[in-house]
């Protein structure tokens, strides 16, 4: 099992518990979510602390998976 949390504009989204083999099924799970699927698009994604870009990224139980979305700041 692997954990997601948001952070930034979607922190308010509780965190899930998610049953996922790759980045590309775990997209699949967020998407169908209408409050997430808008910022998928536009956000990067970190497993264990490292951005990962890949969809084919295998996950493994205990990962903890961030959703960043982007900031600006000054």
């Amino acid at each position: 099992m692997i954990r997601v949390e948001f952070l930034g504009p979607l922190s308010t989204q509780a965190p899930l518990e998610l049953e996922v083999k790759n980045m590309r099924e775990l997209r699949e799970v967020l998407v169908q979510k209408p409050e997430l699927s808008k910022w998928l698009q536009i956000c990067a994604v970190a497993v264990n602390d490292e951005i990962i870009k890949d969809e084919n990224f295998a996950l493994k139980s205990g990962d903890k998976i961030l959703i960043l979305p982007p900031v600006c700041g000054g």
